[in-house]
């Protein structure tokens, strides 16, 4: 479920590489792509801002699978192995979803995720360490609450919204590239000049962190709903004793660029605009006020 964190870097990363290929071109070409108009300039912003997050949805599986070293499990070789694989396909047929494929991790941390651009062909993935630190009860609630993020959409619906910010952070951080340019260094050909590209680029990453508090804002709202999920498919009360489990989750976290893809987080003070998912606290209670 952290999956947030991770989709904003891998997606920065993926518009500062387009920013330099438009750059070189236009150096190149003596062409300003997009062109001179407002009207250009945002349909040029809307086609690279929703092929960033395009990009960063159909690279999610992947980079999950290399960033983690999850192990897919074809044909299980265990017990436990049999469980998480029998419980995942009961869970995904429950939510009316394709059979996703189901891994494992190693990390001591209790962690799990699910991503994946289509809802009949994602990725469930839990931590050893919550293999052993839960309840079977209390794992299958996780699965659960992975279920349903899968089942409600997520990653599609993130990728559009950071479609939608893409666009109007590009397209801000041109005008603004431009404007510089002009103004300030005094550039008056067609052919854009280094301090457009340097301007453009600082402010596309600039209002790109402020765009990812918006990006982060909606995750923390659909973490609840996922938790309600996790609750319908395996109990109130399991969901519950899930999260209170993973108050006292140990070991190393997972790498910061995959943070935003798990169950187990949180921060404090400004770092708080930034969470991809609320603190443990207020989904307990939310869980409680829901079930009362």
């Amino acid at each position: 479920m952290k999956r947030i964190f991770l989709f904003i870097v891998t997606n920065l990363a993926v518009l500062a590489l387009l920013s330099v290929v438009v750059f070189v071109v236009e150096r190149a070409t003596g062409v300003r792509l997009g062109g001179a108009g407002l009207g250009n300039m945002l349909v040029f912003a809307a086609i690279f801002g929703f092929g960033g997050a395009l990009i960063s949805l159909a690279l999610s599986k992947w980079t999950a699978k290399t960033m983690m070293g999850v192990r897919v499990i074809e044909t299980p070789q265990s017990e436990a192995e049999s469980w998480l694989v029998a419980t995942v396909e009961r869970l995904a047929a429950r939510a009316g979803i394709g059979r996703p494929e189901i891994g494992y991790f190693e990390a001591e941390e209790m962690n799990a995720f699910a991503t994946g651009a289509r809802r009949d062909a994602s990725l469930v993935a839990v931590s050893t360490g919550l293999l052993r630190g839960m309840s079977r009860q209390q794992a299958e609630a996780v699965l659960g609450h992975e279920i349903t993020h899968v089942a409600n959409g997520d990653m599609v619906t993130m990728a559009l919204l950071q479609g939608v910010v893409n666009t109007f952070v590009i397209f801000l951080a041109r005008i603004i590239g431009n404007v510089v340019d002009r103004a300030i260094f005094k550039n008056d050909r067609d052919q854009p000049g280094i301090g457009s590209f340097v301007t453009t680029l600082v402010a596309q990453l600039v209002l790109g962190v402020f765009a990812s508090m918006i990006v982060s804002w909606y995750s923390r709202r659909r973490e609840y709903r996922a938790d309600a999920g996790g609750a319908d498919l395996a109990g109130t009360g399991n969901m519950i004793g899930a999260l209170e489990a993973l108050k006292h989750s140990h070991g190393e976290p997972m790498p910061t660029q995959m943070q935003a893809f798990g169950i187990n987080t949180g921060a404090e003070g400004f770092a708080r605009l930034f969470m991809s998912h609320p603190p443990l606290d207020e989904r307990i209670a939310a869980l409680q006020a829901r079930a009362a």
